[in-house]
């Protein structure tokens, strides 16, 4: 599932930045959102990563039996 960072103005003009939702599409994330914020203008939209801040690190079974046997 991927996140959709979401910058709005509600109804009363209220700035509201970075909005994060996740969804599997963008529309899908823009109808949480307007659930959320009924009324409000999206003023930008960017997608992010789902891995985003988190370093992923890929072991082979031989690193693995390595670390078992220290």
């Amino acid at each position: 599932m991927q996140k959709f960072d979401f910058s709005i103005l509600t109804r009363d003009g209220q700035r509201v930045e970075s909005v994060v939702i996740a969804g599997n599409d963008e529309a899908e994330a823009e109808r949480k959102l307007r659930q959320m914020y009924r009324y409000c203008e999206i003023v930008s939209c960017n997608a992010k990563n789902a891995g985003d801040g988190k370093a992923q690190q890929v072991m082979s079974v031989e690193d693995i039996l390595s670390l078992i046997s220290k």
